[in-house]
Formats: structure tokens, C-alpha cells, sequence
């Protein structure tokens, strides 16, 4: 493999900058490219027929760019086809799950919220997670228009206080430590949903997981770049780039490609 080539990234939008931002702090040297699907997105109230069919062409369309690696920066994206990617691909694909794990296992009061996607709760994959800790109460809790507000740069909108106020004072009452976000976007709404949880609730999402994951699996190929040059980053949109180059600080290229 090599270890000059790119790491690639795709989400249903710009929610997977998150995971993006997580994995450029830890391995500064690597070129990536992420690709955000927004055009389709969300991917959460998709079938899984669909939502396999759209990964295999944002696949497609990063090994046409030559990735060394696919990162799935997407929950629902992970749950429902990462099986199928890996069974059709020789890259090595890393994919994001809810951090169910981590929260149960910390969790003293044995109650644990989760804030995710319609496609990610109703998953085969999310069930065989969650079902391994009978001993844990999980609040699950279906993000609707989540997504699409993050999508058109509304995360400090009123609909959108309503909408957390709404989705987040269950899990209050059934008094949870620790929040789940299930989502790849939801990490833009931690400051929204701080001023809205006690502080004593713990957030917890997969992205730093993640950037040690995909390190690991370079490492263990012997595909990390060495160099000592910072990495390019390009992004491609397949919809309006405002939002997008908005949330990278207008900092990164913006390419709208139709892919």
C-alpha cells in the first residue's frame, strides 16, 4: 500500500467534518479527502438497499481518487452497508458506531441516553451492539430534522432549541449520565445541548475512537505517511458548499463535483 496516497472519508453531508477534524489532529502528515453526499442527505430515513447503493458510489468515486483507506464518517452509512463495502472492496474500511460501549461500561447509574438517526436505531447492527448490555437501560431517541437544519447551517436556530429541549428532556427525566451521539453531525450541537443537560451528564461521541482506529489500521499496513509536510485536505460537495466551507472556517477548498 502506499503510504503517500490519501485517506478518504464520506458522509450524508458535512456532519462527517467532525470525524474528519479528529483524524487530521492525529495524523497531521496524511492527504485526505472527504466527500460530503449532501444532495442525498439524510441518509437516516433512507432503506438500506438505498443507503448501501450510495455508499458504494461515494466508494467508488474515493478509489477513483485513489484512498488508501475509507473512513465511513457516517452512522447510518456504517450500520446498514459497511458489511457489504468490506465483502466488495480490498481497501480496509473503518466505520462509526455508536459509543453504547464506552457509555455502558461507565455508566454508574446503568441508564445511558442515545441521540441518533432514524436508519441507525432501526439497524441490524445497532441491535447486536446494544443487545450485548442487558444490564444497561438504553433511551433511544430518533433525531428527526436534526440532520437537515445542521445541513442548511441552522444549528443555533429556535427550531432547532425546540427540537433538543424536546428530545433530550426524556432522558433527563429517566436520569441518564451519560448522552450517546449516534450521529456524525451531532457534534456541531454540543454547545446547544450543554446549556440544556445538567452538567453532570457526560457527552460522548466516536471521533477521537475513530482517529485512533484508522491510525492503527495504517500502522499495522505500514501505510502511514512519515513525511514530515502537513497533509493536503480537498473537499467535495455535491450541493451548495456555503454550510461546508462556513464549518471548515474557510479554510479548505470546497470542490462541487457531481458524484
Amino acid at each position: 500500500m502506499n503510504n503517500t496516497k490519501p485517506i478518504g472519508l464520506f458522509d450524508s453531508g458535512i456532519g462527517g467534518t467532525s470525524i474528519w477534524r479528529e483524524i487530521h489532529d492525529l495524523l497531521p502528515n496524511e492527504d485526505t479527502i472527504y466527500l460530503a453526499d449532501s444532495r442525498n442527505a439524510p441518509y437516516g430515513q433512507k432503506s438500506k438497499d438505498e443507503i448501501i447503493e450510495l455508499s458504494i458510489k461515494n466508494t467508488e468515486y474515493l478509489l477513483n481518487q485513489n484512498a488508501k483507506i475509507i473512513v465511513v464518517a457516517c452512522n447510518t452509512a456504517t450500520t446498514n452497508a459497511i458489511k457489504e463495502l468490506r465483502a466488495k472492496y480490498d481497501v480496509p474500511f473503518i466505520g462509526i458506531e455508536p459509543a453504547i460501549k464506552p457509555a455502558a461500561i461507565h455508566s454508574e447509574k446503568h441508564v445511558i441516553g442515545i441521540l441518533a438517526t432514524e436508519g441507525t436505531l432501526n439497524s441490524e447492527l445497532f441491535h447486536e451492539t446494544a443487545g450485548k448490555f442487558q444490564d444497561t437501560k438504553i433511551i433511544e431517541q430518533i433525531g428527526h430534522r436534526l440532520v437537515p437544519l445542521i445541513e442548511q447551517g441552522e444549528m443555533n436556530s429556535k427550531e432547532m432549541d425546540l427540537l433538543l429541549h424536546q428530545y433530550l428532556q426524556p432522558m433527563i427525566d429517566a436520569n441518564i449520565d451519560y448522552l450517546v451521539l449516534g450521529c456524525s453531525h451531532y457534534p456541531y450541537l454540543i454547545p446547544q445541548i450543554q446549556k440544556i443537560l445538567p452538567k453532570e451528564i457526560k457527552i460522548i461521541d466516536s471521533g477521537e475512537a475513530v482517529a485512533r482506529q484508522t491510525k492503527s489500521i495504517l500502522s499495522e499496513k505500514n501505510a502511514l505517511n512519515l513525511g514530515k509536510d502537513k497533509g493536503e485536505a480537498v473537499f467535495y460537495t455535491n450541493s451548495n458548499p456555503k454550510v461546508l466551507t462556513e464549518i471548515l472556517g474557510h479554510q479548505y477548498p470546497v470542490i462541487v463535483k457531481d458524484f
